[in-house]
């Protein structure tokens, strides 16, 4: 087994008194390294998804091997348990010696352990070896002697080296895990560092996005169908956009570990900060999949089929699309419309050519209002580029001169629109909506110059939905909708 000095003077500590062997994932670190490796990897080259597969055939070692050879982790924003942290240095400051044995990859437990500075020697896997439960054990009982080492510890496959340790240390474990370790012949310590919440889990679903989601209403809406079946339908399409998006947001998070935990903002999200172990990402993700595609089949046949594109192209986007200049904005608009075509299918309701051109103006315009707060933010954090993204600061002018027209354009084929027969069909007194273009004009131009002014929220929809100038402005369009009908 591999081992690099953390620090001088191991071989002469070691015989002062019992050694602290520390665990790597969910100990020192609240999260776990082979699912951070995997997830980093795939964020720089999807293909990676499918060379793991190819790599675990030789072993869990060889697949750890592999992910470190295709995904770079940055140690330094990885969320370290600073309670198990200053315990390591407690137990050094008494004389005694403490090393880091993990079944993570050895090149990656080197990392850490230079990154802490805590550790007098670093074990862990070698690509042959899977340093995790028995072999975990009867690494440390060679080398240390039976009973000659304490050892700190997390989950149920630590089970087998707390029982030829003199001490285990537990962190957060559960309380069926106490009392296996409280049956062990030896002396135990429990640490209680913090738990996860359940807010954290529904935090990560995101739900102040699923505002975006109402548009599937839209069709139902502008066709004035307000039918059983319509209603009934828009609810469902939305209940199941507002699932299916949540899975697509916990994958993102996953992919976007690194460039979050470097955002002053989004390094406090549940995945980043730790609040969520990575590992637990994968089924919270497949989950809420399953339960929204679930809710698409109970809608028809025709949504279930959109719905399989928009999963398709907002997993293209987290994985490759949202890198590329221009094809993100694209992409992002898109998706928008999308929501306005599941509507539409969902409720059997066509869709005009107007309300479709209208959209894809508007919502190109909020999408790259998006990438602009984003390079507004930069600016101010003194960084060239937005992490994750391939644009520039210097694109600033150019992407809010692109929102601007967009945007300016959604008003004009508004303006095109209320002159149509279809308006005239629809609406008792149709001069009421020509109050809306001047109203979203404003609205538009207004978010334009916030988000140059940096007081923008990272995502434009979710700022209208909090922001009191915006509420008004949609309760004045409502107003003038409904007259408009009514009159």
């Amino acid at each position: 087994m591999n081992a690099s000095a953390a620090s001088p003077g191991c071989e002469t500590k070691q015989g002062q008194g019992t050694t602290l062997a520390v665990d790597l994932d969910g100990t020192l670190i609240a999260s776990d390294m082979l699912h951070e490796t995997f997830w980093a990897s795939i964020s720089q080259n999807w293909r990676a998804m499918f060379a793991a597969p190819v790599a675990l055939i030789k072993g869990r070692a060889a697949l750890k091997s592999k992910l470190q050879d295709l995904g770079q982790v940055s140690v330094d924003a990885l969320p370290y348990n600073q309670a198990v942290i200053e315990y390591i240095k407690t137990w050094r400051e008494s004389g005694n010696p403490a090393v880091l044995v993990t079944a993570s990859d050895q090149r990656i437990a080197d990392q850490i352990a230079a990154h802490v500075g805590v550790f007098d020697a670093v074990y862990g896997s070698d690509g042959n070896i899977n340093l995790k439960g028995i072999n975990k054990a009867k690494f440390l009982e060679q080398k240390y002697g039976a009973n000659g080492f304490a050892y700190v510890g997390d989950s149920n496959a630590d089970l087998a080296v707390w029982d030829k340790a003199n001490k285990a240390i537990t962190v957060n474990a559960s309380g069926a895990l106490r009392d296996k370790v409280n049956h062990l012949d030896c002396e135990v310590e429990h640490l209680t560092t913090g738990g996860v919440s359940r807010r954290a889990y529904l935090r990560a679903m995101r739900p102040h996005q699923w505002v975006k989601n109402v548009l599937v209403f839209l069709p139902m809406i502008a066709a004035h169908s307000f039918t059983t079946h319509t209603m009934v339908n828009s609810l469902f399409a939305f209940m199941s956009f507002c699932l299916i998006a949540s899975s697509v947001y916990v994958v993102n998070d996953l992919l976007d570990l690194k460039a979050d935990r470097e955002h002053p903002r989004k390094r406090n999200r549940p995945f980043a900060s730790g609040a969520i172990p990575v590992s637990h990402g994968i089924w919270m993700a497949g989950g809420l999949l399953f339960a929204g595609g679930m809710l698409a089949a109970l809608t028809n046949l025709a949504f279930a089929g959109i719905i399989v594109i928009y999963f398709g192209l907002t997993t293209a986007y987290s994985v490759a699309l949202k890198r590329k200049l221009i094809v993100d904005v694209c992409t992002l608009a898109g998706l928008y419309t999308i929501r306005i075509i599941a509507g539409g299918a969902a409720t059997e309701i066509g869709l005009s050519v107007w309300l479709l051109a209208f959209s894809i103006f508007l919502f190109f315009s909020l999408a790259a209002v998006k990438r602009q707060a984003e390079l507004v933010d930069s600016a101010k954090r003194g960084t060239l580029k937005t992490s994750g993204r391939d644009y520039q600061v210097d694109d600033l002018p150019v992407m809010t001169q692109m929102a601007v027209a967009s945007g300016y354009l959604s008003v004009l084929v508004l303006a095109l629109y209320l002159n149509s027969p279809g308006v005239v069909a629809l609406y008792a007194w149709p001069v009421a909506l020509w109050g809306i273009c001047p109203i979203l004009l404003y609205w538009i131009s207004r978010v334009i110059m916030i988000t140059h002014r940096g007081h923008m929220h990272d995502d434009p929809i979710v700022f209208a939905a909090r922001d009191r100038v915006s509420r008004i402005c949609f309760l004045l369009v409502a107003v003038l909708v409904i007259g408009g009908a009514a009159l």
